[in-house]
């Protein structure tokens, strides 16, 4: 997937530009974006201040930690009781 020019904060403050009352197509006329890209923002970062946005991060990077974990632990379960079954 094609990395964004733009950092989650850059976009959190074109999406605040934009609830000041500066028409979308001028926004993205001036930051260089399409108007469904924008829209994607909305739809993704909408309402998001920057701590939120912060802490959103932060939680899904210890949900893939967990996720990573307990794949690693039901893959041993898994061959342990493999090799209990093969032993019996």
């Amino acid at each position: 997937m094609k990395k964004s020019r733009f950092t989650e904060s850059q976009i959190v403050s074109i999406l605040k530009e934009a609830d000041s009352g500066i028409q979308v197509k001028e926004l993205c006329r001036k930051h260089g974006i399409s108007d469904a890209t924008y829209y994607n923002w909305k739809a993704k970062y909408g309402g998001l201040e920057a701590s939120e946005l912060k802490r959103l991060k932060e939680l899904e990077a210890e949900n893939a930690k967990l996720k990573r974990m307990y794949a690693d632990l039901a893959l041993e379960n898994s061959a342990m009781k493999d090799l209990i079954t093969k032993k019996l």
